[in-house]
């Protein structure tokens, strides 16, 4: 079976690229017109993550790297290269989106709604009937709070967190969607949030607890900007941190940062390259014929503060916890 892969430069999708290389012999990469040399690309990011010299050397024999863009009909190939793209594959893995929890809804389904209906498109287009492996989020449950979300609900009723969640369960309900009126099997994949402990590199692409360490370290840079000036505790000694001349926190300091979210919460954290090994195994089923959905989480969760704590020595800072309104909620989890 030959298979395409969107997304393979991402952070889940350069790890779905590996493991595909270990049962296929080769893989057509659907990569982003105009965003450069996709094969270099991947190339440099496998070295960065520990694949073999020898592994790599064959790489451009083994790749073949198609320019598509996700946001237009028939990916934005001609009539003819696209019907030749779909007659020439066996299965379709859909990786590729917009990971952005700040963007707004109109930006994301341009992204991960209408990218997963032209996909489905190709699917529907080739001779062979691919089959379709879709990557969701475990967060299309949204905003609920009680109760267990299982794999075979899809239910909006609870609302989102974010435009990001709603994107993708409006993208899974095309999915569904398009199973039935092709009567096509589909293979619905919800990963939790996805970590990795290689160590991070400006030519890789950072995962959810990198962001957050960069938006922290960027906030310290600009708070520690001023030059510092001593301050006194209430009976007039040195309190021990270091002030900016606008009171602001000096070099020396671990400025406060107010946290959003509940003490006891607790967050799902899954390494990639486990979940990309899983994902592959959970393909090669037996398919219902439907939309098989599996929930790809570790099995035990990692409570809030020890991720706190986290960014706390990698970012000097020093936390207080803040309870969410209902629309600050809506922006950040948890």
């Amino acid at each position: 079976m030959h298979v395409a892969l969107t997304g393979a430069t991402g952070f889940l999708g350069l790890r779905l690229l590996r493991r595909l290389l270990d049962t296929h012999a080769w893989v057509t990469v659907l990569a982003h017109a105009g965003s450069g040399d996709a094969l270099h690309r991947i190339t440099r990011s496998l070295e960065l993550t520990g694949a073999p010299s020898a592994f790599l050397a064959r790489l451009p024999e083994r790749l073949r790297v198609v320019e598509t863009d996700l946001a237009l009909p028939r990916l934005g190939l001609s009539a003819r290269a696209f019907r030749e793209l779909a007659d020439s594959l066996g299965a379709i893995w859909h990786s590729a989106g917009s990971i952005h929890l700040e963007g707004d809804l109109p930006e994301l389904r341009r992204t991960n709604v209408e990218g997963t209906r032209h996909v489905l498109e190709l699917a529907a287009a080739g001779r062979a009937e691919p089959v379709v492996r879709h990557v969701s989020t475990a967060f299309v449950a949204g905003a609920r709070r009680t109760g267990v979300a299982y794999e075979d609900e899809l239910d909006d009723g609870a609302g989102f967190e974010n435009a990001y969640e709603q994107s993708k369960y409006e993208a899974e309900l095309l999915v569904h969607a398009w199973s039935r009126e092709h009567g096509r099997p589909a293979l619905v994949l919800r990963p939790s949030i996805l970590v990795t402990d290689v160590p991070s590199h400006p030519e890789l692409p950072s995962h959810p607890l990198q962001v957050v360490e960069r938006i922290l370290r960027d906030a310290r840079r600009a708070t520690v900007a001023a030059p510092p000036t001593a301050t006194s505790s209430p009976n007039g000694a040195p309190d021990g941190s270091s002030r900016g001349a606008h009171g602001l926190p000096g070099p020396g300091a671990r400025p406060r940062v107010r946290t959003v979210g509940h003490p006891h919460g607790r967050l799902n954290l899954l390494p990639v390259e486990h979940a990309a090994d899983v994902m592959v195994r959970l393909s090669e089923l037996p398919s219902s014929h439907g939309v098989d959905t599996y929930h790809v989480v570790h099995d035990r969760d990692v409570p809030v503060p020890t991720v706190v704590a986290l960014l706390e020595r990698l970012v000097p800072s020093r936390s207080t916890w803040s309870t969410p309104s209902r629309r600050t909620r809506r922006r950040w989890r948890p």
